[in-house]
């Protein structure tokens, strides 16, 4: 067994001590939110959102990027469990602006292994084999994380299984303050049109 692998379930035997009344929360969120947001390991809803368990949804991916899968999460959130408001949340400093799409196709045609960057960009190891699999993959890299803010809440709002009412607001986590800026022209393309009943 792996350090990690027993690191996490030591982790998981001491909260499951503790557990208590958590096994009484209800399936639907209880502030009524989802947040879409990157998978990068800076970034802790919980802490930068003040959230506890069963409060919101927390969708990640890499990016935070508005991909189907991401829209379909936050689909079955609001018409199966009840969210009314979504925050679409990407930050400073992201790996998904280190990369082209091609880039990364490229590197996954050479090699499987973990590629390494330096300031002249990445590299593979050259050891293969590799896959040309990775054409049919959008990875959805980006050049700056307030456009692609304003494209992803763009994307959502314009969905055509988003309803007009919930609104949607953009914005950016600085990884080195840990403050949530918002970006108004992604919120303004994310406003809410209509009352809900």
């Amino acid at each position: 067994m792996s350090n990690i692998l027993e690191e996490i379930l030591a982790a998981n035997e001491a909260y499951a001590e503790s557990f208590g009344e958590k096994k009484n929360l209800a399936l639907p969120p209880s502030r009524r939110f989802a947040i879409l947001t990157c998978m990068d390991a800076r970034l802790d809803p919980a802490k930068y959102a003040g959230l506890s368990e069963g409060d919101a949804h927390v969708i990640r991916n890499a990016g935070g990027r508005a991909s189907d899968d991401a829209i379909r999460s936050l689909v079955i959130s609001y018409k199966l469990l009840g969210t009314r408001e979504w925050f679409v949340i990407h930050h400073t400093d992201c790996g998904m602006a280190l990369f082209t799409d091609e880039a990364i196709r490229g590197l996954l045609a050479s090699s499987l292994k973990t590629a390494s960057i330096d300031e002249t960009g990445w590299h593979d190891s050259g050891e293969g084999p590799g896959s040309t699999e990775g054409q049919f993959i959008d990875w959805l890299a980006f050049k700056d994380e307030t456009s692609s803010i304003v494209e992803d809440v763009q994307r959502i709002r314009n969905h055509p299984l988003v309803p007009r009412e919930i609104p949607i607001y953009g914005f950016v986590y600085d990884v080195r303050s840990g403050r949530l800026l918002e970006v108004r022209e992604a919120s303004e393309v994310g406003r809410a049109v209509g009352a809900r009943a």
